[in-house]
């Protein structure tokens, strides 16, 4: 039987009543007061999320950028000390073995911000491709990270509003943290990096700021609704980062693995395509549902702020334009949908 890791926050979740599920091999809040609620306080004000259980890999050296530039699929030397990047980690076949982000600290140190479930694999991938002059090391095991989303995330934790996907050293009531201006809900907010040490009084002065505790369930829901992909969901080593609708995030100019593979998907067209729905008929859809056609949800749940169901489906590339009906087989029972736009939620749709 597996061992469950925790994260340092374990015990500050267990006082606050969460009810813990596994999750890629650590035991973590799946809610606290519940999904809707806690999805709501994240729209609508500010959530907070333990995301401790990501991995953090270092690559520093005179190579390091060499390393990642043959790796990732986005253009690494866009960034420069400061900056931060959504990127990927892609197999010969285009498919993806992780999806990440990437924050150059200074000129030959990079950190890579992994998939829980990935860890292991993005490491001895990166070690494998290692070069003379640069070094990759798995420091998870040193940083707690705290996603603090909602329209009100930086008022309440004091911080100014800044240009998404860079980052800088701060101190949030005496922690150091690194403050990283991503996300993963669709609002603005942050993701706070600080020493596994720090991570239960950098919590306890996050929620005395009033801030909600916020689980998995939420931040699946919240993802959703902004169609965010989930690795091991929506994308995968078996889906090519084309069909995948993460063609933006390939810099199909440089060398990295897989790149002759997705320029001839790019070139021909991909065959199947990842699309957002929404239901017309009431329904709920969940991953494995089949879609008439041949395609397939992978992920589904109903919306918290718009009171349908809503999910992502791989489609035949002729049923993928915006408007198209797809019959989706709902426990036995055929259920209309139809293709929409991304997100399907913003402030507009809600109101």
């Amino acid at each position: 039987m597996q061992t469950l890791r925790r994260t340092p926050l374990y015990d500050r979740h267990v006082a606050a009543g969460a009810r813990l599920v596994p999750f890629a091999g650590w035991e973590m809040p799946v809610q606290y007061e519940g999904v809707i609620p806690e999805h709501r306080a994240v729209r609508t004000d500010a959530g907070v999320f333990d995301v401790s259980h990501m991995g953090e890999i270092e690559v520093e050296g005179p190579t390091a950028r060499d390393v990642l530039q043959a790796t990732l699929s986005n253009d690494i030397d866009k960034l420069s000390p400061g900056d931060a990047q959504y990127t990927l980690l892609t197999t010969e076949s285009g498919g993806i073995v992780d999806d990440l982000i990437a924050y150059r600290l200074d000129e030959h140190r990079y950190l890579l911000i992994v998939n829980a479930s990935n860890r292991d694999a993005v490491y001895r991938w990166l070690k494998e491709h290692e070069q003379r002059g640069s070094d990759v090391r798995d420091v998870s095991d040193d940083y707690a990270l705290l996603a603090v989303q909602g329209p009100r995330a930086l008022a309440r934790l004091g911080l100014a509003h800044g240009k998404p996907f860079t980052f800088e050293l701060a101190q949030l009531d005496g922690i150091e943290v690194m403050v990283n201006r991503t996300g993963y809900t669709g609002e603005e907010g942050v993701e706070l990096a600080c020493m596994e040490d720090d991570a239960p009084a950098l919590w306890d002065a996050i929620l005395a700021r009033g801030v909600v505790p916020c689980g998995l369930g939420a931040r699946d829901t919240l993802r959703l609704e902004v169609c965010y992909p989930l690795h091991g969901n929506d994308i995968g080593p078996q889906w090519d980062a084309i069909s995948s609708g993460l063609g933006w995030a390939c810099a199909l100019g440089t060398g990295f693995t897989g790149v002759e593979r997705l320029r001839e998907v790019k070139e021909h067209g991909p065959e199947r395509k990842l699309v957002p729905f929404r239901m017309t008929e009431k329904a709920i859809p969940r991953q494995g549902m089949a879609v008439e056609g041949g395609g397939e949800v992978t992920s589904g749940s109903l919306s918290p702020m718009l009171d349908v169901g809503i999910g992502l489906a791989y489609v035949p590339a002729a049923q993928a334009k915006v408007g198209t009906e797809l019959v989706i087989d709902v426990r036995g029972r055929p259920r209309t949908a139809e293709v929409a736009k991304k997100p399907l939620y913003t402030k507009e749709t809600s109101s």
